[in-house]
């Protein structure tokens, strides 16, 4: 089979091209704004995946890759929610226009499924958990208003064009080649390379707000499970289960070794952030055969090891 993935080059888009790359001809689209060729130069170098540097803004360009594909995996975004809310024209025009584009082009060359990955945020700070996909979204960023648009325009395009669209609803996604250095690093990153140097975590809030994690192979598998299943619609894709930041700043500190004992640093709360954030992933159970492997701490053991070679 042939498989494109936009965002190839990022933290998930390039986990999954490589799981891709063993059963199938892939091809990678990505400007690099945010992934990093680094992420997946080993691949190019043996010859097992395609990667073209551009962007999923240039419709011409999507029409010409797409020819002959089978399924889309459009990962391409701009990911941050911090970063939504700086900039939310720039959000917009990638994570809009952007998946508008992927679909037209994947419409007009006759693909036959495309996998976009959504996010959790769509929920925003609704009370009740966990959330369920029937639940009415409530985004409280510019980031979480893209991505329930990319929704909106996968589910029409299933009824209008009978495009085969599955949506991932991932949550707090973390795992081997996640970038800890950029303004916008996600919390994990940040907490184990600053505990690696013995430095204190830096929290936004109070610390009690909590988050469902999941593993970065969890979410390859169940972006395969969806390719290759004969399902449509939108699914929560996660661990299942929560932890507050307090509680993961001490599990990296103790899984990080670094026999200091260190005390976080609080900052203010960061506009757009949710307080509580919890899956129910029953639906992908039922429908997609998704199954976690990953316990947080199996998965952030993991994690650690990897920032220590890298």
């Amino acid at each position: 089979m042939k498989f494109v993935v936009t965002g190839g080059a990022g933290f998930i888009g390039s986990n999954l091209s490589e799981e891709l790359s063993k059963g199938g001809e892939v091809t990678i689209i990505d400007n690099l704004s945010t992934g990093k060729i680094d992420n997946i130069q080993e691949l190019i170098d043996n010859d097992v995946l395609t990667f073209v540097g551009g962007t999923i803004t240039n419709l011409d360009l999507l029409k010409e890759i797409f020819e002959g594909v089978d399924c889309i995996f459009h990962q391409a975004a701009i990911p941050s929610v911090q970063r939504s809310v700086e900039n939310p024209m720039a959000t917009n025009e990638a994570n809009v226009k952007g998946t508008l584009n992927v679909l037209i082009a994947a419409k007009d060359c006759g693909v036959k499924k495309v996998i976009y990955a959504s996010s959790s945020s769509v929920y925003g700070d609704t009370p009740k958990l966990p959330k369920v996909e029937g639940m009415k979204p409530n985004p409280l960023s510019p980031y979480a208003v893209s991505k329930l648009t990319g929704e909106y325009y996968c589910k029409a395009f299933f009824r209008a064009y009978r495009l085969k669209t599955v949506c991932l609803r991932y949550f707090n996604v973390y795992g081997p080649k996640q970038d800890p250095t950029s303004n916008y690093a996600a919390v994990i990153p940040r907490f184990i390379t600053r505990a690696l140097k013995n430095k204190p975590p830096v929290i936004f809030g109070d610390g009690k707000q909590t988050r469902d994690f999941t593993f970065v192979i969890d979410v390859v598998k169940a972006n395969i499970l969806a390719m290759e299943g004969d399902v449509e619609g939108i699914f929560n894709i996660s661990c299942g289960q929560r932890i507050s930041i307090n509680e993961l700043a001490d599990k990296i500190t103790k899984i990080a070794a670094t026999g200091a004992k260190i005390e976080a640093i609080y900052d203010k709360s960061r506009p757009g952030d949710v307080r509580h954030s919890l899956s129910d992933i029953s639906l992908a159970r039922d429908k997609l055969g998704y199954d976690p492997d990953y316990s947080l701490e199996k998965g952030l053991e993991e994690t650690v090891r990897w920032y220590q070679k890298n």
